[in-house]
């Protein structure tokens, strides 16, 4: 008879565990959740971090606040949250610069694929072929004419070496057979001023970096790195239509978490950015921006970004492309 009370008591505490777990784990969120930044305010991961942040705030009843740490390209903000606690708390908003910067560089303070669990891409751009509004080149064929007439003598500006813009130039001039003179500055304001004094002639920048430029009358804009023709300028041509196969390249936005961050979080999080960035008044502040919401499950988003480092990898192999 005691034994089988023993029984008893064992199997009534065992069907209680659960509950007892279930009640200690607090719900998510229940305190403010913060998206870091690695660049200064008003730049287009800053801009995105805030449209979404207030959206996401509406639907989780938490305040959703912006951090920047605008420091070495990046870099520190991915490590602090690649270091942060991994409960959904701290989240990165970053672009295309974070894959070509894994490709090349061997001191960063986290690995690009162990020490981040992706949350759900933001949005997709094209970057934009530019020269200035008094050059003689007219079309993306003047360019590439010239450039071929004299190899090596004509500039290209660009943010940084290993930066997003070097990569896409980079695979232009190679589909194009052609050889232009690389010139890095820190950061596409110096590279832009220098495009407009004649200093280089060329850039390929982020449509959110100079489409103010460019619908201003002060650059023109001769190509889009997409694939396709773009929504962001519609009027203009893509490389690859017009016969600069393999030259595709286009930016993207999205938010990591740290490594081990609980699954269930992270597919809330994937679920109302999802419907957050299809809803149509995020379509219409998107374009506005110079990109178009992508939508996408945080696995294939995870698939998405070890591709983009493995293919940039390539790149910069066969275009010697070193970090600075």
């Amino acid at each position: 008879m005691k034994t089988f009370a023993l029984r008893g008591a064992a199997f009534a505490l065992a069907c209680t565990l659960p509950f007892v777990a279930i009640a200690q784990t607090p719900a998510w969120p229940a305190r403010p959740i913060t998206l870091v930044v690695g660049s200064a305010a008003g730049g287009s991961n800053d801009t995105f971090a805030r449209a979404i942040g207030k959206k996401l705030s509406d639907v989780l009843g938490q305040p959703v606040v912006v951090d920047n740490k605008p420091a070495g390209g990046g870099v520190l903000a991915n490590a602090f949250v690649a270091k942060a606690p991994p409960d959904g708390y701290n989240l990165v908003v970053l672009s295309s610069t974070f894959t070509t910067g894994a490709a090349i560089r061997t001191n960063l303070q986290y690995d690009a694929i162990k020490s981040f669990k992706p949350v759900a891409m933001l949005g997709k751009g094209p970057l934009l072929v530019t020269v200035a509004n008094d050059s003689p080149y007219k079309t993306i064929g003047d360019l590439v004419a010239a450039a071929k007439a004299n190899p090596g003598k004509l500039n290209y500006g660009t943010s940084g070496a290993g930066s997003i813009n070097h990569f896409a130039t980079e695979l232009f001039t190679d589909a194009a057979r052609i050889k232009m003179t690389h010139v890095p500055y820190k950061g596409m304001g110096p590279a832009t001023n220098d495009l407009l004094g004649g200093q280089i002639q060329v850039l390929v920048a982020s449509a959110p970096s100079i489409l103010g430029q460019v619908k201003g009358g002060r650059v023109r804009a001769l190509a889009v790195t997409t694939a396709q023709r773009s929504p962001v300028a519609p009027e203009l041509p893509s490389l690859e239509q017009s016969g600069y196969k393999g030259s595709a390249t286009e930016l993207w936005w999205g938010v990591l978490a740290p490594a081990g961050t609980p699954q269930p979080v992270v597919d809330r999080l994937n679920t109302e950015i999802n419907k957050i960035v299809a809803s149509a008044e995020m379509k219409e502040f998107f374009l506005k921006e110079g990109a178009e919401p992508a939508p996408m499950k945080a696995a294939d988003f995870e698939a998405f970004i070890a591709a983009e480092i493995e293919r940039w990898k390539q790149v910069a192999k066969a275009a010697d492309i070193k970090p600075e």
